[in-house]
């Protein structure tokens, strides 16, 4: 997959398959879509090219950018975007300058002079241009002026999928893990860095590798208590994770610390993901560590037991 992260490298396409948004999850209703765009290259001889913005347009448009939390990180998506086999990812560098382009203006110089865009494949309910006046109707009524065909994923065909970014929010931000997993078609993910914590885990026998994350937008699940698998340097491990502030401890910072079975090796400074699989119980306040403990070697059998 190419990748350009401004379109002034992008080389004008002789017949480009495009389809434009901000894909956040890049989830199955965004799979349909990416799907037909495939479909209509190959039978076409045509390149797929999705284009997408980036920072999220609501940072830059938007008075509650600060409250913005994402499904997928921009490496997150690239990573998905090539496993779907995208042929070209154009991530658009989204300002205040570049929200103020009409829907002509964005038509006419980006999907004509510079993708050579020949068919354009959106959504039901998309829009573009300054304070999202394009429509497909608009694009309806003037593609053949453009040069270009368009076509709409019919809105049954995505609500009858009953998928949507906010809804898989909403699921994670409830505790609702494999409702999300199913939306998204994979399980939602986290990656970071592990760092050094206060390291009581190990002195209970339940070492675990305390995360940050890579980008503060990610949208982190409710608090509680998941099954996970762990990857770490392309060898995956199975391995449980806890989301929250370690109430039976005092504990103040919301924290995500990963046990991982059967793994003793020191990785401080060095990268892991975690895939969320299950959820198992919230977070709860103890009246001492015995009990946490008793708890937690409860939470590792019902863990292991996911796996059989």
């Amino acid at each position: 997959m190419n990748i350009y992260h401004s379109l002034d490298s992008f080389e004008k396409l002789e017949y480009g398959v495009v389809t434009s948004g901000t894909f956040d999850g890049v989830h199955l209703g965004h799979k349909k879509i990416l799907s037909r765009l495939r479909e209509i290259s190959e039978q076409s001889g045509g390149e797929t090219v999705v284009l997408t913005f980036w920072p999220h347009p609501r940072t830059v448009v938007s008075d509650d950018s600060q409250s913005l939390q994402l499904l997928s990180t921009i490496d997150e998506k690239i990573e998905l975007f090539s496993q779907l086999g995208i042929q070209h990812l154009a991530i658009v560098p989204f300002t205040r300058a570049f929200s103020e382009l009409s829907s002509h203006e964005f038509i006419q110089q980006i999907l004509v002079e510079r993708i050579g865009t020949k068919k354009l494949v959106i959504g039901y309910d998309h829009r573009f241009g300054r304070n999202r006046e394009g429509s497909f109707e608009f694009l309806q009524e003037n593609c053949s002026s453009y040069g270009f065909e368009v076509e709409e994923i019919p809105r049954e065909d995505i609500e009858n999928m009953a998928i949507s970014s906010s809804r898989i929010r909403k699921s994670l931000i409830t505790g609702h893990i494999s409702e999300a997993n199913e939306l998204l078609g994979r399980a939602y993910s986290l990656s970071g860095t592990v760092v050094k914590g206060k390291q009581l885990g190990r002195t209970i026998g339940f070492p675990t590798a305390n995360l940050h994350l890579h980008e503060s937008y990610k949208l982190i699940p409710m608090n509680g208590v998941y099954i996970i698998n762990a990857t770490h340097n392309d060898l995956t491990f199975k391995g449980m994770l806890n989301i929250g502030v370690r109430p039976t401890v005092d504990g103040t910072m919301r924290t995500i610390e990963a046990h991982l079975f059967d793994f003793n090796q020191e990785i401080y400074g060095e990268d892991l993901k975690l895939e969320l699989l299950h959820y198992l119980r919230p977070e709860q306040k103890f009246d001492n560590l015995d009990m946490l403990v008793q708890q937690i070697n409860i939470d590792k059998q019902n863990s292991q037991h996911y796996f059989l």
